[in-house]
């Protein structure tokens, strides 16, 4: 059986603080039809669509330090924290 798992990362353009990075496996029962991109939702719909993916799928959340950002640099700590997210 193959299982993918979807990662991405937010914070990245940010100028400071941490990078975070989540992977998620979906639930074969999970309605694809209603996933878009975020930044296309209205916040209220987000909220709901958040909980219902939380749900409906194995999730989790990584995270790269400011410390290891300036240490390894950026694109090396969005690696990192989705490296930890699986």
């Amino acid at each position: 059986m193959k299982i993918t798992a979807g990662v991405d990362e937010v914070g990245r353009g940010s100028l400071m603080g941490p990078v975070y990075a989540a992977a998620v496996i979906l639930n074969r029962s999970i309605d694809i039809k209603l996933l878009k991109d975020s930044k296309s939702i209205a916040k209220d719909k987000r909220k709901l669509l958040s909980n219902y993916i939380k749900k409906n799928s194995t999730w989790a959340v990584g995270k790269a330090s400011v410390k290891e950002i300036d240490n390894i640099n950026i694109l090396q700590a969005s690696l990192l924290a989705m490296k930890r997210a699986i």
